[in-house]
């Protein structure tokens, strides 16, 4: 009798490697493990992955490049929308979900599985984010959880992957969970889960110490065309490789390193280690260019929005009629946000020391105090009355009143 097929978000790791066994042994399944790549791997890790894929049982094992996909209709979108959940996490592993959902289920259609499954816990994020991104665009699909149903612990998981020989990149002695892709990375488990304790330097591996940070500030210049950046310091690049360039560049100088605790989708609170060099620089540069280029009224809107929609993203609502409507505000206000942002990078920070756009809204002669202020002083006294008369008629009729 054929068995069926199930699709596993494969990323190589622990869990997804014990889970195409327990899935084969426990809910027989032959396992098609699907590895997407997303900018996290080094040359040459992603075939590594496809083979420990099917070293795990795996009766096929597929990579698919998605960096520029990953790039373009994800990382962009997050950039118009300076998407920072709770005003810090740039949504590394949450921008990554709803992609790698959407592979999962074009390929159970193309393979003829009947589920597509995912290696999250019951405590985290990315259950809600891959099963309604699931709901969403294929609602009649099952979706097995092999980890969270299973309920092993991270060492049990360990172990048991040793008595079976089953190849997995971590030890008990360095039990860090990773996940990464192009806009950043993300590490928890082991002392991480302490709050007080301080992250062991070996938790980093895309920004410097401060210690080990040049002594001298290196400036860089993004261009901005409509809200995307396109050009680092005058050389035209695709999304995918500037984002990659400008992480390089910030890493160096140990830009991007966010410890928070986090309140998770599930009601507990996580603390969280985060790196994202490109991604803090790239946001600080986008947001100080709409704030030199959007009309006041638009800009105050568009910030009231910019965090519903990182709660959006973060909670797993992609594809979500309030997502994609805020997507369109977004995506209406981006034809402005054209120009240059020139940053400083120095121990830590990615500081911006200059701005300019042929369409900004700043009008030095309006602005100035010295010879050829255009400003109209005469109208103010008039414009002050009336904006401060409501003020002025409650003071004189209910300020004295104290409830």
């Amino acid at each position: 009798m054929t068995r069926p097929r199930l699709v596993l978000a494969y990323s190589g790791g622990l869990d997804t490697s014990v889970a195409i066994r327990w899935l084969a042994e426990e809910k027989g399944y032959d396992i098609i493990a699907l590895a997407i790549d997303v900018g996290q791997a080094q040359p040459g890790e992603m075939d590594r992955v496809r083979q420990r894929g099917l070293d795990c049982g795996a009766v096929e094992s597929l990579v698919v490049d998605a960096k520029e996909e990953f790039a373009n209709d994800y990382v962009g979108p997050a950039i118009a929308a300076n998407a920072l959940y709770m005003g810090k996490y740039p949504l590394v592993s949450a921008l990554s979900r709803p992609l790698i959902t959407r592979h999962l289920v074009e390929s159970a259609k193309e393979h003829g599985a009947a589920a597509i499954g995912h290696g999250c816990t019951g405590k985290g994020n990315d259950q809600v984010r891959f099963e309604v991104a699931a709901m969403t665009i294929a609602p009649d699909l099952t979706v097995e959880a092999p980890i969270r149903e299973w309920g092993l612990s991270r060492d049990a998981a360990i172990a048991w992957a040793a008595e079976r020989d089953i190849p997995i990149p971590v030890k008990k002695d360095s039990p860090y969970s990773i996940d990464e892709n192009l806009w950043g990375r993300t590490a928890e488990c082991g002392i991480l889960e302490d709050p007080w304790a301080q992250p062991p330097e070996d938790v980093y591996e895309r920004s410097a110490a401060l210690v080990d940070t040049p002594d001298e500030p290196e400036e860089l210049t993004l261009r901005f065309v409509e809200g995307v950046p396109v050009e680092v310091d005058g050389q035209p690049l695709p999304l995918a490789a500037l984002v990659a360039e400008v992480d390089r560049r910030a890493g160096r100088h140990g830009v991007g390193r966010i410890d928070m605790v986090e309140d998770r989708l599930v009601g507990i609170k996580s603390r969280e280690i985060y790196e994202c060099p490109g991604a803090v620089t790239i946001l600080t540069a986008h947001r100080d260019l709409e704030d030199l280029c959007l009309e006041q009224e638009l800009a105050q809107e568009k910030r009231a929005l910019e965090g519903r929609y990182a709660q959006l993203v973060y909670n797993g609502l992609w594809f979500t009629p309030l997502k994609r409507a805020i997507d369109a505000f977004v995506a209406e206000s981006q034809p402005f946000v054209t120009g240059e942002v020139r940053l400083q990078l120095f121990k830590g920070q990615a500081a911006v020391v200059g701005r300019r756009s042929t369409i900004g809204l700043y009008d030095e002669s309006l602005a100035t105090y010295d010879e050829g202020d255009a400003f109209d002083h005469t109208q103010a006294e008039g414009f002050v009355k009336l904006w401060g008369l409501p003020t002025k008629v409650w003071a004189q009729r209910q300020g004295h009143v104290r409830q």
